[in-house]
């Protein structure tokens, strides 16, 4: 059998035998859910008997009483039945029952039969007989917590995950890949790195320890650098704006379920929290009249943002309900379209390759709930098509149905990490809608009035979250010019301190982000807690260095160390590989005169 049907079958048929398992365990009283297949695996969710549970130390014992159950080689049966048999059949499991009163009258109700004593509300297909799922390989991996149809005010179940893999070696794989993405965590290397912390006072929205701020700034540098090169201006706007704004822009209309409102003290007004810029940049554009000679005209800026999340659907730094966007906002002509795109493509290949990501495009076309004239939109669509066409061939790109953003279609850019995960960042919106809805014009060179179109962009996407991503890419190892500091200095005694400060003094005069231990703990201590941190150099000093002023250093993640090299060829090393914004870790120095 191959993958798909591995996927569609043997998966989904799995879930049905873990369902019969946890019944036999845990008696008839188990009131059984939903059970479908995953990206790994399968669920199925279970309310359990009062005063019953499953834990870590039940997965085994369930796995084991699956394992009995196909070895029962029992026949699988279809079955048709109306609505009224089914919930006669089901009368006594209330999930199922009420999935069956949501059903059209007319439905076709299908359930499936697993031996005699266990039957499954499901559209199927499944297997013939449990004894061809005998060669599968398949875990108990997880309980969790889940309501019943993802709503908090409905039950909480219990919901148990497995891995499911045609065979034992994909499984294996699968576990060591796993493993290799919890060493990755960035919820767990942040706070051991002392980059981040969440507090319940403020869910979703982080706070920058110092170590990540600096981090933090170093990679906004970075970005600022590139846009200054491709003539970008970059601004500040109001995180608070009123009610009229967002109506105007369309927000209100279809975003408010994802925005903070702040009503007045006294009612007459209602305000929001921001949940995008663009406002922003229309109103800094509208400042003032616009000629055609100001065309492209480029805003970038990184203001804070919010946007209302279930909890539940937080998730570290990649779901957060406060963030920053690296967004940019480009008001041009039409005949400028096809350039302007073709430059933010350039400055994302620019900026995913610093970090050594590659990325895909994506098409993503007009939504339902669209906003505008349909030919408008159409022509839209048609021009990023044939930007995409252009730069990737027909065939060279996605093409995302109803996925585009309210105002427009939109280029979204996906990147795959070290890991082989695919990530949505970047994005490329084509806007003739805002330009519109606010009345937006420039001064064509025939002295007539002409609405530009409006280009929306991010490349990171969220700072938060593409942060969160390349801590997972890197493993917590930035490379040099992006660490949080880039040199840790271990004076090996107190009487060494003096040389430690100059040292400290001449990095930190050079750009270079350095901390130095002067306290009397041990050196090996010293060099730990900067290992810890994943410092790319530490430096130990001691007598010989004092009196020679070199400098002794202990590459990141190799055993190799670099004795008795000159202070000021290792300044150099530093401020290259700054310069270069290096994926590397020098471990040779640049060479010098004689």
């Amino acid at each position: 059998m191959d993958k798909e049907q591995f996927l569609e079958v043997y998966r989904h048929s799995l879930s049905h035998i873990l369902a019969k398992a946890v019944i036999e365990l845990y008696g008839k009283e188990v009131q059984y859910a939903i059970g479908p297949q995953i990206a790994d695996g399968f669920y199925y969710d279970f309310l359990l008997p009062e005063g019953a549970r499953i834990t870590e130390d039940d997965f085994k014992k369930i796995d084991d009483k699956m394992r009995e159950i196909i070895k029962r080689r029992e026949d699988w049966t279809r079955k048709e039945v109306s609505k009224a048999q089914a919930l006669e059949m089901f009368k006594d499991q209330k999930y199922k029952t009420e999935l069956i009163v949501d059903l059209p009258e007319d439905e076709t109700i299908t359930v499936y039969y697993t031996g005699e004593d266990y039957v499954d509300l499901c559209r199927g297909p499944h297997v013939d007989n449990s004894q061809e799922l005998m060669n599968t390989a398949f875990e108990i991996r997880s309980a969790s917590g889940a309501y019943w149809r993802g709503d908090e005010k409905n039950d909480t179940l219990v919901r148990v995950y497995a891995y499911a893999f045609p065979d034992k070696k994909q499984l294996k794989e699968h576990k060591a890949f796993i493993r290799e993405a919890k060493e990755r965590d960035h919820k767990k290397i942040g706070p051991q790195q002392d980059l981040f912390m969440f507090d319940e006072t403020a869910p979703g929205m982080p706070y920058w320890l110092p170590r990540g701020w600096k981090l933090f700034n170093a990679l906004l540098a970075y970005w600022r650098s590139i846009h200054e090169e491709h003539g970008y201006n970059e601004i500040s706007g109001p995180v608070i704006s009123k009610k009229i704004l967002w109506e105007t822009s369309g927000h209100w209309d279809h975003y408010q379920d994802g925005m903070f409102i702040v009503p007045s003290d006294d009612d007459k007004e209602t305000y929001a929290l921001k949940p995008m810029n663009c406002p922003n940049a229309i109103k800094v554009f509208m400042n003032q009249a616009r000629s055609y000679r100001e065309l492209p005209f480029r805003i970038n800026q990184v203001d804070v943002i919010h946007r209302k999340e279930k909890s539940g659907e937080l998730n570290g730094l990649f779901r957060v309900q406060q963030f920053r966007q690296d967004d940019a906002h480009i008001l041009v002509t039409e005949d400028q379209i096809a350039s302007e795109i073709g430059d933010i493509m350039d400055i994302a290949g620019e900026i995913y390759g610093t970090f050594g990501l590659t990325y895909e495009a994506e098409l993503s076309t007009r939504p339902d709930d669209y906003m505008g004239d349909i030919e408008v939109w159409n022509q839209a669509e048609a021009d990023l098509k044939a930007i995409l066409d252009a730069k990737y061939g027909e065939d060279g790109y996605e093409i995302n149905e109803g996925d585009g953003a309210f105002y427009g279609p939109k280029i979204d850019l996906k990147m795959r990490d070290a890991l082989g995960r695919e990530w949505q960042m970047g994005t490329i919106q084509l806007d003739f809608q805002l330009p519109l809805n606010f009345d937006m014009k420039y001064t064509a060179a025939d002295s007539s009035q002409k609405r530009p179109v409006m280009i929306h962009r991010a490349i990171f996407g969220s700072m938060e979250r593409f942060i969160g991503i390349i801590t997972e890419n890197f493993k917590g190892a930035f490379p040099f010019w992006l660490s949080p500091y880039q040199v840790g200095i271990v004076p090996i005694r107190q009487e060494h301190n003096d040389y430690a400060k100059e040292i400290l003094g001449m990095l930190r005069k050079n750009g270079v982000r350095a901390e130095a231990d002067f306290s009397e703990k041990n050196m090996k201590e010293k060099i730990k807690a900067y290992k810890n941190y994943k410092d790319p150099y530490i430096l130990v000093l001691g007598d010989k260095e004092v009196e020679e002023r070199t400098v002794s250093i202990n590459l990141r993640g190799s055993n190799k160390q670099l004795n008795n090299v000159p202070l000021d060829i290792f300044l150099d090393m530093c401020d290259m590989m700054n310069e270069e914004h290096s994926l590397e870790i020098m471990d040779q120095m640049p060479e010098t005169e004689a």
